[in-house]
Parts: structure tokens; C-alpha cells; sequence
């Protein structure tokens, strides 16, 4: 299929252009590179009300500021990059010590909220990005301080095992998107990341550590391999992963398949893409994949107040056909994918690349994974512009706890095999 990449709004930045150019890896201590780049359509959101707001009411609003500060007195690429990776760090850490209660909140903004971390690391990239430091600074070292900030402020190099007679699950998050529909929207599947990382689960065959990340909603990053960077060291020592994302509105639903295409959405940069899911290895790209977790076991466990479904309706084009038709029951015998369980959107992707990677190291007769959809988080009645209300935060905390309990359910069911 030709590939459709259609840039939808109108301000954005051109990174990858700086990078590749000559002039700014020529650049000398005597001629500093200027390669400062202007903010991107997601981090131009950050200067509005309502973020500004969840900064501010959850004590976030000081991060950006003092990791600025901290880089402007930076002498060289190797002291920002030990800045970068210490500052990222501590705010992954920051956010997971706030959901879990340890620390003090901040502010009036409930613990569970996952937008501070968000709304934070955005104000430390756009930092990064306009950053014009006193020594020469090519471009493709500052893509490089800037990967290694998104990197360590999303737990992904902060998945730690520890201790030798615990089971390990790994479980991953999205940032919040459809920011432009509103702003205000808060994400589940991160904030479950949040409550969960470190934690330990008691199963019917023993204690399970979680451990989580999350990732951004953005194609590119996608396409460079951030999936599989993140998940394939992991992948062959853990017992169980579940990616998790927010999905439809009043329920979960474990994804039985999952398809090989990009069905067109925007991204949080408002970036669009429309063809078959760029993997590695193309050759040997199947049009699908399917879950290992056990979702008989996890819809019938009463885990919370959503109901949970075993979701396998998809969107071919079968066999010898040209147009796409839904299918109740899976997949058909050589169809082509227009949408798995959990759609086209980066939710059914990253189910796509976390068990095709699973099935590529060989482990997919032995490690139960797969994708779980959350409920879509709902404001209470009539709130269309305050950034919190009880009914909020009650259907976050209720669907963080349902999320832990249909962990809990798979570890076991999986376990005591």
C-alpha cells in the first residue's frame, strides 16, 4: 500500500531535516550549532489554561523551570545528557511516588491524575528543543538528549526486576490524546501505569511484581521502534504483559486480534498515517496477531464494576475482495487488515507490535500477552470546563483498581498452568 503521511495542522517541526543537514553537523566550538528548533504542535498546548492549571494544583508547575535552570549551566553535551537523563528520571519517579501516596500531593489535584506527568515532560522537551546552549550543540546530539528525556520520564528504562522468587509482569500506559477535542482529558491506561509500577500482586501461586511504562500517541515514534526497543529486552524474562489503553466508553475489553494497519487518526501532533504497520522485516509481516492472555478466565472473574468482554470483532478485506467488511468472529484465511480488535489507532498497534515482537523471540506458546482496553474516563454531568470532579476521579480510581484486579486475574489464570 502507499504510504499517506499528511501533516494536519499547520505548525510543527521539521527535526529530522535539521539532523540530516550538513551544516549542523559541521559546526565548531568557535561557531555554535544553531539548531534550536521551534516547539512542537503537542508542546505549544502546554502554555494554555487548563495545563497550566494541572501543573500548578498538583505542584508540577516547578519541574520545567529548575530542569531548565539546571541545563542553562550546563558546559557540554556530556553534562546536559547526565541532566537530561538524572531530571528524567526523577520525574518518572516523582509521578509514580505521587500515585501511590508516598510524598507529599503537591496540591489539591488527586494522586491518581496522570496529567502532571504529562503536562511536565512536555515542558522539559519544548526546554530541550529551544535550548540554546553556550557550546556548539549539533543536531543530532540534541535528538539524541531529547530521546533519552522521553526514554527515562516514561519508566522505560526504569523496568526493574528485583529478587529472584517473584514472578515479573509488565504492563504499559498511553499519555492522554484528542487534546485538541479537550484539553482536559486524562488517560486511564497511564494512570493505571502510574498506581501499578513496582508494585507487588498477590497470586494464587505467589507474590508478582509489576512493573509499566508508558508511551507517547504519536506515529513517528511508532515507526522508529520504540515498542520494540522498550518491550524486546524484557519480553524473554517476564510471565505475563498486557499493553492497556483507553478504549470505549462504559467497558474493558481484552483484544483477541490484533491488524497490520494504520488506519489514519491523528496523533497527538496531528500527524496522520495511513498504511500497513511499519515493522522490521516486512517480508515476514503477518496482516495479524492474537492475544495470549487468558480472556475466558478474565471475562468471567467479577473484577470490577465495567463489564468485561472478549472482543473479537476486526475489519478485513478477505481474501480476493477489494473492500473491507467486518467480520463478528475474527479474521478469515488470508484477509488483509483493516482493523483489529481494538481498531487502527495506536492502541491496536501497539497490541500489534508487542506480540508480534512476542511471537518473533518464540515465545508465543509460553508468555500470555496481549491488549486490554479500558472504559472511556468520563467528566460528571454538566462539567465541560473545570479539570476535575468527583465523578472523575472516582471512575479513574474505579478503573485503576479493575485494571490491577484483571492482572491479578490473568497471573493467576496464566500461573497455574
Amino acid at each position: 500500500m502507499q504510504s499517506l503521511r499528511v501533516r494536519i495542522g499547520v505548525l510543527g517541526v521539521a527535526l529530522l531535516a535539521g539532523a540530516l543537514s550538513p551544516s549542523a553537523t559541521q559546526a565548531t566550538a568557535a561557531t555554535p550549532a544553531t539548531t534550536a528548533a521551534s516547539p512542537t504542535v503537542e508542546e505549544q498546548r502546554l502554555d494554555k489554561a487548563v495545563p497550566q492549571e494541572i501543573l500548578r494544583r498538583s505542584g508540577f508547575d516547578a519541574v520545567a523551570p529548575e530542569f531548565t535552570e539546571a541545563l542553562t549551566g550546563a558546559h557540554s553535551y556530556a553534562q546536559a545528557r547526565r541532566i537530561v537523563v538524572r531530571d528524567g528520571s526523577a520525574l518518572w519517579r516523582r509521578a509514580v511516588d505521587r500515585a501511590q501516596g508516598r510524598g507529599p500531593a503537591g496540591g489539591d489535584l488527586s494522586r491518581d491524575d496522570d496529567r502532571p506527568l504529562y503536562w511536565a515532560r512536555l515542558g522539559m522537551t519544548r526546554d530541550v528543543r529551544t535550548w540554546e546552549p553556550e557550546f556548539a550543540l549539533s543536531a543530532a546530539q540534541r535528538t539524541r538528549l531529547l530521546d533519552a528525556l522521553e526514554r527515562t520520564s516514561r519508566g522505560q528504562t526504569d523496568i526493574r526486576y528485583p529478587g529472584r522468587h517473584l514472578r515479573r509482569i509488565l504492563v504499559t500506559g498511553f499519555d492522554p490524546f484528542t487534546l485538541d477535542r479537550d484539553i482536559r482529558i486524562s488517560n486511564p491506561s497511564g494512570a493505571s501505569a502510574l498506581a501499578l509500577d513496582g508494585t507487588v500482586i498477590q497470586t494464587e501461586e505467589g507474590p508478582a511484581r509489576v512493573e509499566t511504562a508508558v508511551f507517547p500517541v504519536r506515529w513517528d515514534d511508532f515507526a522508529q521502534g520504540t515498542v520494540e526497543r522498550t518491550l524486546r529486552p524484557y519480553l524473554p524474562k517476564v510471565d505475563l504483559f498486557t499493553t492497556v489503553s483507553q478504549g470505549r466508553v462504559g467497558r474493558f475489553d481484552v483484544e483477541r486480534t490484533n491488524g497490520a494497519w494504520r488506519g489514519g487518526f491523528p496523533d497527538n501532533e496531528n500527524l496522520s498515517s495511513t498504511e500497513t504497520v511499519p515493522v522490521d522485516d516486512p517480508a515476514s509481516q503477518p496482516q495479524w496477531t492474537t492475544t495470549t492472555l487468558p480472556y475466558a478466565a478474565i471475562v468471567a472473574a467479577r473484577t470490577g464494576r465495567f463489564p468485561v468482554y472478549d472482543h473479537t470483532e476486526v475489519t478485513e478485506i478477505p481474501a480476493g475482495g477489494t473492500v473491507p467488511v467486518v467480520q463478528a468472529d475474527g479474521p478469515t484465511a488470508g484477509s488483509t487488515a483493516r482493523a483489529g480488535g481494538g481498531g487502527n489507532y495506536l492502541s491496536n498497534e501497539i497490541a500489534y507490535r508487542a506480540t508480534l515482537l512476542r511471537d518473533r523471540l518464540g515465545l508465543h506458546d509460553t508468555l500470555p500477552g496481549g491488549h486490554v482496553h479500558t472504559p472511556v474516563l468520563e467528566f460528571g454531568a454538566g462539567n465541560t470546563t473545570e479539570v476535575t470532579d468527583p465523578d472523575f476521579v472516582k471512575n479513574r480510581v474505579d478503573i485503576i483498581d479493575q485494571v490491577r484486579a484483571i492482572v491479578t486475574v490473568a497471573a493467576d489464570a496464566s500461573f497455574k498452568k
